[in-house]
């Protein structure tokens, strides 16, 4: 099972032009410690977070990498009868909430935090719902001097609530799905060498198990898939997820009803990162077809 395993991580180490080998090689056996622990717990709550707001995207909205892929986790979460939220900045909520109607993930709460604010009462309801476990995806966090960037250097930290407290808040442990460097659970690497920014935009919060990916959103694909095989009585209700359809449908919902913006191409358009929709699909067909060996 573990190598199994190891070669859905293998297919979601890809770089895509980030510099990211180094990191992969650091991180290589994230995937089989995040699924292991996360399928030993019988019936885990779960809290999501993501949300990357882009403001000088036309128009400036929440970015399509990240709130689909918590859709279709969210959506195998939920057929497996287990419970969880979502946790978002105020200006990415309207992206979040298309992406989890689209996927039939719509009674998933999100509570939306402004930039700015604080976090402290979200924290305590989170305790109060039980949340064991925190999976952070595509979510921007703070560098060594406290501030945030974009894949670009930008500094954008004045966009972005401050979940990166509520992530480390416990008693959840966490999970933290990147691929930039910039995201929540970065903190678990000390590699910068490759990286396209180094060190200057490297989030410095780590987490219990970080997954690296080419993009975010396979991250996603690989949860699923890794669950699917670790628990039985989940797998029909993880693969439920991976389908191309559902996928393309839930990043078109995003773009029309969000709106949502591809966070490299800063337009308005159903694409992530800058690839196709039918690119995404060929990884995720190739994920799950890992399943059915």
């Amino acid at each position: 099972m573990e190598s199994q395993i190891g070669r859905i991580e293998t297919l979601i180490h890809r770089d895509v032009g980030r510099g990211m080998d180094a990191v992969f090689a650091a991180t290589r056996g994230g995937l089989w410690g995040a699924a292991t622990a996360l399928a030993a717990t019988p019936t885990p709550a779960i809290g999501l977070i993501t949300g990357f707001f882009i403001p000088n995207a036309d128009p400036p909205a929440a970015e399509t990498d990240g709130p689909a892929a918590v859709a279709l986790i969210a959506l195998g979460f939920l057929q497996a009868g287990l419970t969880c939220r979502l946790a978002t900045d105020t200006i990415c909520q309207s992206a979040c909430r298309a992406a989890l109607d689209a996927a039939g993930a719509g009674c998933v709460p999100i509570d939306a935090v402004a930039p700015g604010g604080e976090v402290d009462t979200l924290t305590d309801r989170w305790r109060e719902a039980g949340i064991d476990w925190a999976i952070a995806i595509e979510r921007c966090g703070p560098a060594a001097d406290g501030r945030i960037r974009n894949m670009r250097g930008a500094e954008i930290t004045q966009w972005v609530a401050s979940l990166d407290r509520l992530f480390g808040a416990g008693p959840w442990r966490t999970i933290g799905i990147g691929d930039g460097g910039n995201e929540l659970g970065m903190g678990n690497v000390s590699v910068a060498a490759g990286l396209k920014l180094g060190d200057v935009a490297r989030c410095t919060v780590p987490a219990d198990f970080l997954i690296a990916a080419g993009v975010s959103h396979w991250g996603a694909y690989a949860m699923l898939a890794a669950l699917a095989l670790l628990r039985p009585d989940w797998s029909a209700a993880m693969l439920s997820g991976l389908d191309p359809a559902l996928d393309r449908a839930v990043v078109e919902a995003m773009v029309r009803d969000g709106p949502a913006v591809d966070g490299v191409s800063l337009r308005r358009e159903a694409t992530i990162d800058g690839l196709a929709m039918a690119e995404h699909g060929e990884v995720m067909e190739a994920v799950r077809a890992l399943v059915g060996r």
